[in-house]
């Protein structure tokens, strides 16, 4: 007898964000994690940070949608000697979703980061390809105005160190 139980469906995607300040600052930048950080990238929501253990956050982000309050925590793992990080939704509608990041260095003063992305939907009627392009979109979307804040903060300070 067959199973009616839905089984997740993976979406994989990547993309790449180029940086105008080192890679150093860029992930100094990315990973100082902040509880308005979702007002930079155009999002209202919540956050809470919560420092675990040395290079071990647990995030907990609250949006209100039209359906009502979305809350999801996340473990964020930081590898500041290889200037990655990692995040893992451990509660919320895509659990076990797991996120890459990596900045590398790009000439004197840029850098680019490298994002990957394995998220696991609940909805196994959906288009995965289709959806992996909408995610993507708007993870890079995001991620370009995350660019512009970043920037916008540091570039003076590096210009000046010059």
């Amino acid at each position: 007898m067959a199973s009616s139980t839905k089984m997740p469906v993976t979406i994989r995607y990547r993309f790449t964000q180029q940086f105008a300040v080192s890679a150093k600052a860029a992930f100094d930048w990315c990973t100082s994690f902040d509880p308005s950080d979702h007002a930079l990238m155009g999002d209202r929501a919540k956050r809470q940070i919560i420092q675990i253990a040395d290079g071990s956050i647990l995030i907990e982000d609250s949006f209100n949608k039209a359906s009502g309050t979305v809350e999801k925590q996340k473990l964020i793992e930081l590898y500041p000697d290889q200037l990655r990080w990692t995040s893992t939704h451990i509660t919320g509608p895509n659990k076990y979703s797991q996120f890459l990041y990596g900045i590398t260095p790009n000439g004197n003063n840029g850098s680019i980061l490298e994002f990957i992305g394995l998220h696991i939907e609940n909805d196994d009627q959906i288009d995965a390809k289709q959806f992996a392009k909408r995610l993507c979109k708007e993870d890079a979307d995001a991620w370009g105005l995350l660019a512009e804040a970043m920037e916008k903060e540091l570039k003076p300070k590096e210009v000046k160190k010059n």
